[in-house]
């Protein structure tokens, strides 16, 4: 998640993913941080060192997601969805941009803890972004029910729309059975839906993981202060998961095969991620 709830405090990928977006012109510099800078200043050096030995990069992953998830979400808003909640936001600028792009068509919700939250609200206030249409509201993706719930959430919009559900970057800070339960939430929270699609990024146990990806692994566990956490399935057990979970049809969307990661997609990075669409 981007924040702490024991301190309030915000993690520091917020701050490096909200600076890597603004820099390859995805975003508002209203949406960067002076802790962004500083991250992405420290480790422009052990990056440039692995891209140069042909390793990957967390540009590489975080562009690629991105570019992925942004492609499949624009093309349910223009089949007819026109309801997003974009839970453990961070700073990503999809909501700013989706919002601008479809104006009065589309109802965008970001979401997150607390403090994110509240840091969101106030870098989009001044980017003059928010009202009825794009609003920023209190998250905690975990609970089950009752204020601040993904269920108290869906409760305000209208099931005879079709809603997508986002969240980037949240599943690598889960053990398998936490987002298993979470699946089965989200699920639960769009079945109502007329249309209800679940996107996010995940990484699954199948593939063989050079040491260049290892050694990756322990720079990004060490920079999230934590352990990163692989899904224990492979792609057909992911897929299984999710179906027992609720939803009906999934699919699952590799890193390096989709078009729109473009050039991050052949970062190394980007192989080691898939972006999963997963429909009630």
């Amino acid at each position: 998640m981007t924040a702490s709830e024991g301190s309030g405090s915000v993690s520091p990928t917020a701050h490096y993913t909200g600076e890597t977006w603004v820099r390859n012109g995805l975003s508002h510099p209203q949406l960067r941080t002076w802790q962004g800078r500083a991250l992405n200043g420290a480790l422009s050096l052990p990056m440039a060192a692995s891209r140069s030995f042909g390793g990957p990069t967390l540009d590489g992953l975080l562009l690629a997601r991105h570019r992925i998830i942004d492609s499949i979400l624009d093309g349910l808003i223009q089949d007819g969805v026109s309801q997003v909640i974009e839970a453990a936001c961070g700073m990503s600028p999809r909501g700013w941009r989706f919002s601008e792009r479809y104006g009065d068509r589309l109802t965008y919700i970001e979401a997150d803890l607390p403090a994110m939250a509240r840091r969101k609200r106030e870098a989009l206030e001044r980017m003059g972004s928010l009202g009825d249409r794009h609003r920023v509201l209190d998250l905690d993706v975990l609970h089950d029910s009752g204020p601040g719930s993904l269920d108290a959430l869906v409760a305000d919009l209208d099931p005879a729309k079709g809603l997508a559900i986002v969240t980037e970057g949240l599943l690598t800070y889960l053990d398998a059975e936490t987002v298993e339960a979470l699946w089965a939430r989200l699920a639960r929270a769009l079945a109502p839906f007329e249309r209800g699609v679940y996107l996010a990024d995940l990484r699954v146990a199948s593939r063989e993981r050079g040491a260049p990806e290892r050694a990756f692994a322990l720079i990004l566990g060490a920079f999230v202060r934590g352990r990163v956490h692989v899904y224990r399935g492979d792609e057909a057990e992911s897929e299984a998961a999710l179906r027992r979970a609720g939803f009906k049809a999934v699919r699952l969307h590799r890193g390096d095969r989709h078009p729109a990661a473009a050039a991050a997609g052949a970062d190394p990075a980007a192989a080691a991620i898939h972006v999963l669409e997963a429909e009630t």
